[in-house]
């Protein structure tokens, strides 16, 4: 196993994550930043406000992202075995 190799396998790893969590993550950042406006311009300071919408959230868009999630960690997989007879010499 050479360190070409091992960069590339960690780098693909590390490009499925952020491509599987993207979008997530900016789902969860949109609605906090809509709820943090509305909180300043309200003046209303409850931190289950931010909480609860936020959750609901980040389990709609698993919900609705997760089979595009599934086939980024699938096609990940398929690639690590299928490089494993180049790696028996």
């Amino acid at each position: 196993m050479t360190e070409n190799l091992v960069i590339d396998v960690i780098k693909d790893g590390i490009t499925s994550v952020i491509l599987a969590a993207a979008p997530v993550l900016l789902i969860s950042m949109a609605v906090g930043l809509i709820i943090s406006i509305f909180q300043a311009s309200t003046q209303i300071q409850e931190q289950t406000l931010t909480f609860v919408p936020k959750i609901i959230a980040v389990f709609a868009s698993i919900i609705i992202f997760g089979p595009w999630m599934l086939h980024i960690f699938v096609g990940f997989a398929e690639r690590m075995f299928n490089m494993i007879p180049n790696l028996i010499r």
